[in-house]
């Protein structure tokens, strides 16, 4: 038992393995507190989820099971697009001016500007979706999607992460939701999907995986997997161009080494879903610090009321500015005793940088720039 022990302390803490291995938060990811320095954007939207940039310089948010358009100075008249019976997710504008919103349980939903009745997508190859939780389209007007999890909500996250699971999948559709096919199967909690400034490169982030990919954009289909940043520092979310051939790319929680240790240790992980409320997890949080019951390791407890920025972080802050290849250029962060946490999306606009901080229900405003 002894040594059982020993070898899994050994794997998790040796950077040079490949399961376990956590690079550290260097060069232009190096912390920082630039995102609590942020300017919040109104009163907190909760449920707030993702965030895209419409043509006119107003943003639609994601929240709840809502839809909201946000404009005028300082984005501060908040108008309902829609509303649904599931939960609102990711959002995308398509080429031909529609809104593309995940819905939890329900499907795709295209919103016409001169429609008020969405068309839907519900099922790919038979199979119905529960959780879409990112979509994009290309010039050419096709639509990309991912589902996260087979049969799983995305409020579910934790318990997909627990359960080791990996059967998330890309699928693909015409301009007018149809002909949709499954292009990618048994992906470990695809969140971010985009498609290059040149239209010809689709990238996909796997949270579970800790991956950034991307394929070639071939006639109908995609081209082989080229990974692009195989060993990210935390779970990345969505996936959003910057405006000028880069990318905005959200992380919403670190990895650290004790969660890490617990996906190997299948006894005390399966004890622990069986016997525990999901919030009491040893698992990553949108947000964290609220709760005495809530689990935290040595280095996180608190000091005369103050949780210090290098503690291990059971949530925590990251917005990643990339550039056309894929290459961190800068780092916007919200450290461990931060205030904004679980960045879930972001999208550049003619007003700055709006970040999704889901942890506090948070729209944010950085007005710098992410080189």
């Amino acid at each position: 038992m002894f040594d059982h022990l020993l070898r899994d302390i050994r794997s998790v803490v040796n950077r040079d393995g490949v399961q376990n291995a956590i690079p550290p938060l260097d060069g232009a990811l190096s912390p920082n507190d630039r995102l609590d320095a942020c300017t919040p954007i109104g009163d907190p939207l909760p449920g707030l989820d993702d965030v895209v940039a419409a043509k006119d310089g107003g943003v639609y948010v994601s929240m709840g099971k809502k839809v909201l358009r946000l404009s005028g100075d300082g984005l501060a008249t908040r108008t309902l697009v829609a509303e649904f019976e599931g939960e609102a997710g990711g959002l995308a504008l398509h080429p031909d001016g529609r809104l593309l919103v995940c819905v939890a349980g329900r499907g795709l939903a295209a919103l016409d500007p001169q429609n008020p009745d969405p068309r839907w997508l519900e099922t790919a190859d038979g199979a119905s979706f529960a959780g879409l939780t990112s979509v994009t389209a290309a010039p050419d007007g096709r639509i990309f999607m991912v589902e996260g999890s087979i049969g799983r909500a995305p409020g579910e996250w934790r318990h997909d992460l627990m359960e080791k699971r990996s059967n998330g999948r890309l699928i693909a559709c015409g301009a007018a939701l149809d002909s949709a096919q499954v292009l990618l199967t048994g992906l470990p909690y695809p969140y971010g999907l985009a498609v290059s400034a040149d239209g010809r490169q689709l990238w996909l982030g796997e949270s579970w995986a800790h991956r950034l990919s991307r394929f070639a954009l071939e006639g109908s289909g995609i081209g082989p997997r080229e990974v692009v940043a195989g060993n990210l520092p935390g779970y990345p979310a969505r996936l959003h161009p910057d405006g000028h051939g880069g990318f905005l790319l959200g992380m919403f929680a670190r990895r650290t080494h004790l969660i890490e240790f617990v996906l190997k240790e299948d006894d005390f992980r399966e004890d622990m879903l069986e016997t525990m409320p999901p919030d009491y997890w040893i698992a990553p949080a949108f947000a964290g610090g609220s709760d005495c019951l809530e689990p935290m390791q040595i280095g996180a407890v608190k000091a005369l009321g103050i949780q210090k920025p290098w503690a291990p972080p059971r949530s925590y802050g990251l917005l990643v500015h990339l550039d056309g290849e894929g290459e961190a250029t800068d780092s916007l962060h919200s450290r461990a005793g931060g205030r904004y946490h679980g960045v879930t999306g972001a999208c550049d606009t003619p007003h700055g940088v709006v970040i999704a901080a889901r942890g506090t229900g948070r729209l944010l405003l950085h007005r710098g720039e992410l080189r």
